[in-house]
Order: structure tokens, then C-alpha cells, then sequence
């Protein structure tokens, strides 16, 4: 697929994303209709660069822009972008050179932040060679917005051997919801609701802040349309509701954002089957990576060791100066809209360093959460 077909056609775009290796679902074009509502408007940047036989690579980004307030400066964001058709330290400089002249087009930008979803020191990365890319391009170490590491499970083994990669005591937890009658569901768009009651329990319980139910039910109405969502919904034997999942998938990756479980269930373990039962049928149907998205503190990294696959730590976020004043000044007010909004106890503002574009932080449903 050419550079200017995946950039022009909404179509092509989702399907470069969802073939990239990887791919993420906040480089999807649902995102940026979901962070529409927050005044970000969206643009599409990259480039085909030659190389070996059989022919070029794409690397590309779906780049959120915002312009704060008064401001004259627009901020670009590219969550979880570029995305390559196959990544080598040589697309950076041509990359670099696309976003100087495709922002350019845009207006005044002061900086454009990238969080490549490419493993630190991994395949991409060997002995820090995409990182010494991006530096010698102009790149600069930045602040994260979305989770600095995570845990991946590999959906390629078979199902007996995924449910021996759980930790003994969360086999125990598994079966003993199991007998206790706790049941999980697939729902669709009416179970949001319940979803919603759940992490609302969860981020009081646990000290993080939430958006509001608007905001799930359009990552919901963004995404399920083309296949991509799923609602989990575990139940007590009564039938109350007990813990809640809402997954996101991009090619053969499964995303868990968003989830949380009730204070009065916990001793059910019902959260523990759910997981269970989220991995299992990811691979049922047919992805190939689950992503437990996230290791916000120890608590939260100690649960999700106990379902098996590997750590992994991302490049981290990487900003290009477009126009050093404008960055500063974008910073200065930034960082007294996240003092009065944290004051004025405003969630969005509160979780990110850059509001509206990443994920909630801390979300989980761990025991410790």
C-alpha cells in the first residue's frame, strides 16, 4: 500500500495500522473521532522510503492537534504512532523530515510528541539504535502519556498451555469463582452502564481519576462498529455484577484500557476469572497478542505477573521542536491547567500530561486497586 493512499482513505488507513507490526489502536482513525468531542482535529503524516526488494516502507502517524486557549501554537501528538510496515532505524530521518513538512501545512505547531509502541532495547531498538535515530533527527526525550511498560501474553500457544503459564495461586482464584457460581458475560452497548458503576468504584477505591460515562460510550461507539470492542461483564451467582472489562483490539492485538471490580466481590475473585476469561477468548478469536496495557504501580504489576507473559519497556515519548518558544509557553500554561484543574478536581486534566490524549492512569482491577 502507498504512503498516499493510507494517508487519503480512512479505510486503507485502519487497514495499515491494523497490519502494521506493531500496530496500535490509538493510531486508529476512531481515535481521533473519539478525541473530537475534546477539540482535537487530526491529520495524517508519512512517507514511503525505499529499500531491499520487494519494494519501499511506509512509516506513518495519525497526529492530534490542539490549540489551548489563547494560544497561537497548535500541540501534535501521535499516541502510540508512527507505525511502520517494517520498522529499521532508517525511516527516522525521512519520517522527521515529513512531519517538519506536513505540520508546516497545519499552521503554527510548537512541538510534536511521538510514543512509538517499539520495545526498548528490543528486535527494533537493538542496542539503542532507534533511540540514537530519533536523537540524531532532532529528537528529544519527553514526559510519557501513555504507560511507559506493559505486559504481553502470547495467544500463540494453545489454551492449556496459556492456563499453566498462570501462577498457581491465580489458577486456585479461577476455580474457586468458578464454584462459586460467577458467571462471565459478552454485552453490548446497554452494559455500559454497569461498566461504568464498576470503574467509577474502582478509581474512588483507588485514587484516580476518571472521565466521564460520555467518554467510554464513545470509545464504545467508536470502535465496536468495525469490530474492535468488547464489554465483559463478570456476575455473582445472584447476578449482581461484580467486575467489568472493556477491551479494544488493532490487528491481532487485544487491549485491556479500561476495567475494574467492586469492593464487596472481592472475595469472590470474580476479577480473576474475568482476566481469565478475557485472555482465553482473545484467543478463541483469533488474536495473537493480549496486552494487559499498563503496570501503573507495584499492586497492579504483581496481579498481572500472576496471568503469565513478559514485561516489556517502550521507547518512552519523544518530542520535535517545531518552534522553541512556542514549546515553552505550551509548557508554562500546561502545567497551571493541570494545578487548577486538579483543584477544581477535573479528570481529564488531572491524569495526563497532556489532557484528552491518553488513556485514565492507574485503571486496573487488581486486588491492590
Amino acid at each position: 500500500m502507498s504512503v498516499e493512499v493510507a494517508l487519503a482513505d480512512t479505510a486503507a488507513w485502519n487497514a495499515f495500522v491494523q497490519a502494521a507490526d506493531p500496530g496500535s489502536y490509538l493510531q486508529l482513525a476512531p481515535w481521533a473521532q473519539v478525541k473530537r468531542a475534546n477539540g482535537w482535529t487530526a491529520t495524517r503524516i508519512g512517507v514511503d522510503v525505499p529499500g531491499a526488494w520487494p519494494g519501499s516502507t511506509v512509516i506513518a502517524a495519525q497526529v492530534l492537534l490542539r490549540r489551548p486557549g489563547p494560544l497561537p501554537w497548535a500541540f501534535a501528538y501521535a499516541p502510540r504512532g508512527p507505525v511502520a510496515s517494517s520498522w529499521r532505524p532508517e525511516l527516522i530521518a525521512p519520517f522527521t523530515d515529513a512531519a517538519r513538512s506536513g505540520l508546516a501545512v497545519a499552521g503554527r505547531v510548537s512541538h510534536l510528541r511521538i510514543d512509538p509502541e517499539i520495545e526498548r532495547d528490543g528486535p527494533f531498538d537493538a542496542h539503542g539504535s532507534l533511540r540514537e535515530a530519533l536523537r540524531a533527527s532532532g529528537w528529544r526525550p519527553a514526559p510519557d502519556i501513555q504507560p511507559p511498560s506493559t505486559r504481553l501474553i502470547d495467544l500463540c500457544a494453545d489454551e492449556a498451555a496459556l492456563w499453566g503459564d498462570l501462577r498457581k495461586k491465580w489458577r486456585q482464584y479461577v476455580n474457586r469463582a468458578r464454584a462459586g457460581g460467577v458467571t462471565v458475560e459478552d454485552t453490548d452497548g446497554d452494559g455500559l452502564g454497569i461498566f461504568y458503576a464498576i470503574y467509577r468504584e474502582t478509581a474512588t477505591r483507588a485514587g484516580f481519576a476518571i472521565r466521564t460515562e460520555a467518554a467510554y460510550r464513545a470509545v464504545w461507539d467508536a470502535y465496536r462498529p468495525l469490530g474492535l470492542a468488547r464489554l465483559l461483564i463478570a456476575r455473582l451467582a445472584d447476578g449482581e455484577p461484580a467486575a467489568a472489562l472493556l477491551l479494544v483490539r488493532c490487528g491481532s492485538r487485544v487491549v485491556e484500557p479500561y476495567g475494574g471490580m467492586t469492593l464487596a466481590s472481592a472475595d469472590s475473585r470474580a476479577n480473576y476469572l474475568l482476566k481469565w476469561e478475557a485472555i482465553r477468548s482473545s484467543r478463541e478469536a483469533g488474536a495473537a497478542t493480549y496486552d494487559l496495557w499498563g503496570l501503573a504501580h507495584p499492586g497492579i504489576a504483581h496481579f498481572k505477573a500472576g496471568f503469565g507473559g513478559r514485561e516489556v519497556r517502550y521507547l518512552g515519548a519523544w518530542d520535535l521542536v517545531l518552534d522553541e518558544l512556542g514549546r515553552l509557553v505550551y509548557r508554562a500554561a500546561q502545567r497551571g491547567r493541570v494545578w487548577l484543574a486538579r483543584r477544581r478536581r477535573e479528570p481529564e486534566a488531572a491524569t495526563a500530561a497532556v489532557p484528552g490524549t491518553g488513556v485514565d492512569a492507574g485503571a486496573d482491577m487488581g486486588a491492590d486497586a
